[in-house]
């Protein structure tokens, strides 16, 4: 952990977060009273992240969680939860969709950001376009999905990112 959390902040999570360049531009966004609890099962990517949060965002409170994000996790319930590049590498989303969704508050946003198509290779196994995002965030309680914004990628024609709102509870 690296600072401590202000009361009542914004909690966060970025799952899948690597060396954090997502989570970097999370707390660019959500600030340093902020708390992001950021998840990995690459240790070593880990602690690059960690150096890089420390010199850029000194106050920013952070928990770092060794672990695979399709596993159940010990986390508050939060107001976001950051999936940039990393649902492409879990073949049955639907279950990990549900878990994830799980950590949400009423309200609790997910942002995904995915490859534009249904058609993998060696490198993104299982990506999902934002058609099928939006069917998926549906059938597991996540409604209000929209496309924030597109881009093309030289990797999979074209990138993307959603926003989705957990609306109701199981």
């Amino acid at each position: 952990m690296q600072g401590a959390a202000q009361p009542g902040a914004v909690i966060w999570a970025d799952f899948g977060s690597g060396s954090g360049a997502f989570t970097l531009a999370l707390a660019d966004l959500i600030g340093q009273d902020a708390h992001i609890h950021s998840v990995d099962k690459d240790a070593g990517a880990l602690a690059r992240q960690q150096a890089a949060i420390r010199s850029r965002f000194p106050r920013l409170a952070v928990t770092y969680h060794n672990a695979d994000f399709t596993k159940p996790l010990k986390l508050p319930l939060l107001d976001g939860i950051v999936m940039a590049n990393s649902l492409h590498f879990v073949r049955d989303k639907e279950p990990v969709v549900h878990l994830v969704r799980s950590y949400l508050k009423p309200g609790g946003q997910i942002v995904l950001v995915e490859y534009n198509t249904d058609a993998g290779n060696h490198w993104v196994p299982y990506p999902l376009s934002f058609a099928s995002w939006q069917q998926l965030a549906g059938r597991c309680g996540l409604l209000a999905t929209r496309k924030l914004a597109a881009v093309p990628s030289r990797f999979l024609r074209e990138i993307y990112s959603a926003q989705s709102i957990m609306t109701r509870i199981d």
